[in-house]
C-alpha cells in the first residue's frame, strides 16, 4: 500500500478528510508472542545438549549430509505435520551440520598446530 498522503481537511479531493494527529499507541503484549527469554533459550539449549537428537532429527542430518535437501524436507514434513514447521526443522538440522563442521576444521587446524 503506498504512503498516504496527508489529509487536506476539506470534504472533496484527492486528500479529502479530517485532519487528525496519530497517537502513539503503548506496545501490546500480543507484539512479543513467539520472543522468547534468555532463560527459555538457555534451558533449550541445555536439554539439546543434554538428550541429544531425536531419531527423525538424526535421520534428516543424514539426509543433509549426502545431499538429499528434499527428502529431509519431506521426513520432516511427515513426522511434523506442516510445511512450514518441516522447513523450519530443515534449516535447524542443516545450521547444526553447519557448526559441526566448523568446529571439527578448527579442532584439526588447532591440532596441527600443535603437532
Amino acid at each position: 500500500m503506498a504512503p498516504s498522503q496527508p489529509k487536506s481537511g476539506l470534504f472533496v479531493g484527492i486528500n479529502k478528510g479530517h485532519v487528525v494527529t496519530k497517537r502513539e499507541l503503548p506496545p501490546r503484549p500480543s507484539d512479543r508472542k513467539g520472543k522468547g527469554t534468555k532463560r527459555v533459550h538457555f534451558v533449550r539449549n541445555l536439554i539439546r545438549e543434554v538428550a541429544g537428537f531425536a531419531p527423525y532429527e538424526k535421520r534428516i542430518t543424514e539426509l543433509l549430509k549426502v545431499g538429499k535437501d528434499k527428502r529431509a524436507l519431506k521426513v520432516a514434513k511427515r513426522k511434523l505435520g506442516t510445511h512450514k514447521r518441516a522447513k523450519k526443522k530443515r534449516e535447524e538440522m542443516s545450521s547444526v551440520l553447519r557448526k559441526m563442521r566448523y568446529v571439527t576444521t578448527r579442532l584439526t587446524i588447532y591440532i596441527m598446530n600443535i603437532i
